[in-house]
């Protein structure tokens, strides 16, 4: 295939995260909202340099000669790439930031720095920082005859340049994460960051020396460091090793370095020196360098006209809240869809489970928690009512693994059995698996979701979960967890689709279905929504059945390294990507036209990560009209004449124009929700 078909994996994160800043640039979101972008965006770009170029960085020194399989680009190259790009776009989130920051004006939300103040307000500031900062903070004198101080990954410092006639010398002065990030002045919005004060008094701390130039800092290590890495020290004690790599991970080199003033060049290049990073790894910023305050601007400018309109999860039209969840799903499977419908019937489920003396064991998969997790409660609950408890709690969920190794401990402690799975694979799967003992025989409920068990995410995140009382897909699940308390990984099953070794090649043959009905002559249909897609072999087969005649639907939110409308290739693909209030978070699979429709829900993007090296499960929907339903609002999104960005064939997204939030397909689902719980209220009252 011709190469223009396919784009970087790295340069399409990026084009993701520039869609994210995209959101915080429109007029048709609020203005909190628009600044809540900002910081999203931010965090983005933090989590992209710590994984994906903390993993260049390594490639580079390991193996610079070998190339990415989908763009061709050494790891050199790409890496000047990303730079450049994130050059790029490093201003415009400047841009955005203080437009945003101006319009906020007229409420009442003004941020100043030590120029801007008063001089009351000065003098406030001057008490404040010998109060707050100082007992608390360590200076730093960095020069030649002193060893370079150790800089925490994100955190913020003040840096001097001190007069010297012996060459650079330098001040350090760390802000402290125990001082608080935004100042008020006054009752109102007024406000000044604690960077900012640091930066205007840090000169205090260091007696008698001139001051020449100043800058904030904020450095980025990388985040890539696996088992393997630590392999010296291992002591037998799959957590104890973890948690020995979250300490290493501390220290990982340095990949950025974020600066809010230029600075004295020698200087600059002492630091990149001592850094062990070159002048392409140094970005300026005229925003704060971090922008997590935002989120709490919106208790000083409580304004309701500044956020998204409050949008409640609704109760489900397939749940009778006066029936037993079992009783229920005996008669039919029952389909939620977060943020739209509550949360609250699968946390039903789980507390019946550990309720009810019939219920004989309960076994899931733990990716990412909520911090004060009912899930948690729950299994606990079982287990302390003397059920058969399972948890496999998956230790490296990037950057949850501490908070996964404390509920490790805590289900142990409750009497959990908790497992870990196959060494080299991660568990990603959501998947629930409850026995319950009926009359004398075992019947089985399962629940497979698209989603973590976390009930905060479920509130922002879309996500689908099935839950079951099918026979066929509970033995599926069955299978599934006995080979995984083994540490070995699950061989692929009659109905659930099961990566690595059982999900990738019933795509591509169901792909090929599709292309046999398209030589035929026949109507052929493919639609996929899902967060990512660059499994090369996946691609191919997509390109494949674009060549003959297949009409492919991509809703692909983040990554997606496949480029539509090149002709004779993928001139049958469209693809679109919605960024808005909610992340999208689903993953569904649809073969074929409607009245021949196999639809799959679960957790697995077209990654080589979930196809090739992680555990996931995706399970088929069974009930027509469930089938129907998800079709239905899969075609909603990829229509969305708001939000959905339409991918051209230079591999550029372009928003659609005009609208407003409330045609959009998120406000639409959530429509739609309320009307089929309020359709059911009145069918129960009209049966009373």
């Amino acid at each position: 295939m011709k190469p223009e078909c396919y784009e970087n994996r790295e340069l399409s994160w990026l084009r993701f995260d520039q869609r994210v800043l995209e959101e915080a640039q429109d007029s048709r979101n609020p203005l909190l909202e628009r600044l809540s972008f900002t910081a999203i965006f931010q965090n983005n770009m933090d989590e992209f340099f710590r994984v994906r170029v903390g993993n260049l960085t390594v490639k580079q020194q390991k193996a610079p000669k070998k190339k990415d399989k989908i763009s061709g680009m050494k790891p050199g190259k790409q890496l000047r790439a990303i730079f450049e790009e994130v050059r790029e776009l490093t201003p415009m989130r400047d841009a955005a930031y203080h437009e945003i920051m101006g319009d906020l004006r007229r409420y009442g939300l003004q941020q100043v720095d030590i120029h801007t103040a008063t001089q009351e307000e000065q003098k406030f500031l001057a008490e404040w920082f010998k109060r707050e900062i100082r007992p608390l903070s360590i200076p730093v004198i960095v020069d030649k005859g002193k060893p370079f101080p150790f800089l925490r990954d994100r955190a913020l410092y003040a840096v001097l340049r001190l007069e010297s006639k012996s060459g650079i010398r330098m001040g350090l002065l760390p802000v402290n994460d125990q001082c608080q990030r935004i100042i008020r002045l006054g009752n109102g919005g007024r406000f000044i960051l604690a960077e900012d004060v640091v930066l205007a008094f840090a000169h205090t701390v260091f007696g008698n020396a001139r001051v020449i130039d100043r800058t904030l800092l904020r450095v980025t290590r990388s985040a890539s460091i696996t088992m393997e890495d630590i392999a010296d020290i291992r002591t037998g004690d799959y957590r104890t090793d973890m948690e020995l790599l979250l300490q290493e991970r501390k220290r990982l080199p340095v990949i950025r370095a974020e600066l809010s003033e230029t600075f004295y060049q020698p200087a600059l290049e002492y630091l990149c020196k001592k850094l062990e990073i070159s002048d392409d790894q140094v970005f300026y910023a005229k925003a704060p360098l971090d922008l997590s305050f935002v989120y709490e601007c919106k208790h000083l400018v409580p304004d309701p006209a500044l956020q998204y309109p409050r949008l409640v999860p609704q109760k489900s039209a397939m749940v009778d809240e006066r029936r037993a969840m079992f009783t229920q799903l005996r008669k039919h499977d029952i389909l939620l869809n977060y943020p739209y419908e509550s949360i609250r019937p699968f946390l039903r489920l789980l507390d019946e489970a550990a309720d009810d003396p019939a219920v004989l064991s309960i076994e899931i998969t733990l990716y990412r928690m909520a911090r004060d997790s009912r899930v948690i409660a729950a299994l606990c609950e079982a287990a302390g009512r003397g059920k058969e408890v399972t948890a496999l709690t998956e230790l490296r969920a990037r950057f949850d693994e501490a908070g996964n190794i404390e509920w490790s401990k805590t289900l142990e402690r409750a009497g959990v059995h908790v497992i870990y799975g196959p060494s080299e694979y991660k568990v990603h799967s959501k998947l629930l698996r409850i026995t319950r003992k009926n009359r004398g025989k075992i019947e089985c409920f399962t629940q497979i979701g698209t989603g973590n068990y976390n009930e905060k995410t479920a509130a922002i995140y879309t996500d689908y979960c099935l839950m079951t009382s099918d026979p066929q897909i509970g033995a599926d699940a069955a299978n599934v967890f006995a080979a995984l308390r083994e540490d070995s990984l699950p061989e692929p099953q009659t109905d659930l689709l099961v990566a690595p070794d059982g999900l990738r090649q019933p795509v591509l043959d169901m792909i090929d279905t599709e292309i046999a009905h398209a030589e035929n002559g026949e109507d052929a249909y493919i639609g996929l929504r899902m967060n990512g897609l660059c499994d090369l072999t996946i691609m191919k087969k997509l390109i494949e059945a674009s060549c003959a005649g297949v009409r492919i639907e991509l809703l692909v939110r983040g990554i997606c390294c496949l480029i539509p409308g090149i002709p004779e290739q993928t001139e049958h693909i469209a693809v679109r990507s919605i960024v808005g209030r909610y992340l999208e978070h689903a993953r569904v699979y649809i073969f074929g036209t409607p009245d021949r429709a196999k639809v799959y829900l679960g957790s697995a993007d077209f990654m080589p990560r979930n196809t090739e090296n992680r555990v996931e499960i995706c399970a088929p929907v069974k009930d027509a009209a469930l089938r129907e339903r998800i079709c239905e609002e899969f075609a909603l999104q990829f229509n969305d004449p708001v939000r959905a960005r339409i991918r051209n064939s230079d591999g550029d997204y372009i928003l659609p124009t005009g609208g407003d939030n409330k045609d959009c397909s998120q406000e639409e689902l959530h429509r739609r929700a309320a009307a089929r719980a309020e359709a059911a209220e009145m069918t129960k009252q009209d049966e009373a």
